[in-house]
């Protein structure tokens, strides 16, 4: 079998595909992967001079911020298996004809791939339904929840480590586990499935991947403290929809505690960024939080969206100093709280995961070491 070399691009999820998919190939063949999030193409080209013989497989991250990257990815590296998880509006800012752009920048991986290689689609995302697949000869498998698709899961579950879930396969069903909470991974996972399934893993390959993968950074990492505090740390990115981070809040939190959201600006949105603000924040005043705070600029619009749809004034508080917001997280936790914390890889996303850390390391608050950490 010549090596295969997965390529995973899509508005979200890609890391943690990466991930998966990169730990299941371990169990098998010795692997490379790319480094953390290390995915524009200065990274791919240092990639391609790190690859040895001795890699039998290989998994990388194609990130894309306009028209152009992904096809250069894909000069540099050519991959015959590729993964496009979705397609939504992150980065929508720099796409004048906004997600029709953004779809044709993420056909360039569809065009750029192997013409005969096996191409992976999110069956449920209905913007991948405008990929541009005319030129593709190759086979296409579909992973979905909602709708049939080749890999499909269900019968999901929260448990207290991660999502579980049944999947058929080989006209057997399989129950599966990730240490990863949210639906969204659980679409990670079936691409992660379907590509190993694919390549030949077993069941066990697959169950043991995921018990030994690694899992980024501040992407819905889960964290109870000894002051009974649960803090949600998704302070890697935002993204413009916040759909699967208020599905985890719902689940972990405690069931009589408060749930309490601190969201940063969503990046890159260029004209669109008031309008995105103000449609998500519209949706965050129907979660039933109990507190809502926005840090930065932009998000000032979540917390009057908040407002428009049925919060009230003393429920949402909007920051543009770090210590402030500090002091008042300081002065309002008490046990049984849960906090999701969302920031971005543009902006302040340093202070957010500081505060995140702050909030999981810290068992008892005194104004001393309040000051004491204000510039920090």
């Amino acid at each position: 079998m010549r090596r295969p070399i997965v390529a995973i691009t899509g508005s979200s999820g890609k890391t943690t595909t990466k991930e998966m998919i990169a730990s299941i190939l371990q169990t098998r063949w010795r692997t490379f992967k790319s480094i953390e999030n290390g995915n524009d193409t200065w990274f791919t080209s240092q990639y391609k001079k790190q690859i040895k013989s001795f890699h039998k497989s290989v998994v990388l991250e194609y990130g894309m911020r306009k028209k152009g990257d992904i096809k250069r990815h894909c000069e540099l590296i050519q991959p015959k298996i590729g993964v496009i998880t979705n397609v939504g509006r992150a980065h929508i800012g720099h796409f004048q004809n906004g997600l029709i752009g953004i779809a044709a920048a993420k056909s360039e991986l569809i065009a750029g791939m192997n013409s005969k290689g096996v191409l992976f689609l999110n069956k449920d995302d209905p913007h991948s339904k405008r990929l541009n697949l005319t030129s593709f000869q190759g086979k296409i498998k579909t992973i979905g929840i909602r709708n049939r698709a080749d890999y499909s899961a269900q019968h999901i579950r929260y448990s207290s480590t991660g999502m579980t879930f049944n999947v058929r396969l080989d006209n057997e069903v399989h129950t599966f586990h990730i240490p990863c909470f949210g639906k969204c991974n659980v679409y990670n996972a079936l691409f992660a499935i379907g590509v190993s399934h694919y390549l030949g893993c077993t069941v066990a390959d697959i169950r043991s991947g995921f018990r030994k993968m690694k899992k980024p950074y501040g992407r819905l990492s889960v964290t109870k403290n000894r002051s009974k505090i649960v803090v949600i740390n998704d302070s890697f990115n935002t993204k413009p929809e916040l759909d699967s981070a208020l599905d985890v809040l719902n689940h972990v939190g405690l069931a009589k505690g408060r749930k309490i959201a601190v969201l940063g600006d969503i990046q890159d949105l260029g004209k669109h960024a008031k309008t995105i603000h103000l449609a998500q924040g519209r949706k965050l005043g129907k979660k039933k939080l109990d507190l809502l705070y926005t840090y930065g600029h932009h998000s000032k619009y979540l917390g009057i969206g908040a407002l428009q749809s049925g919060m009230a004034s003393y429920q949402v508080k909007h920051f543009t100093n770090i210590a402030e917001l500090k002091r008042t997280l300081a002065m309002q936790r008490k046990a049984g709280d849960t906090f999701l914390l969302k920031g971005s890889t543009n902006g302040h996303p340093v202070k957010l995961m500081h505060l995140a850390e702050w909030l999981i390391c810290c068992q008892s608050i005194s104004n001393r070491s309040i000051k004491k950490s204000d510039d920090h």
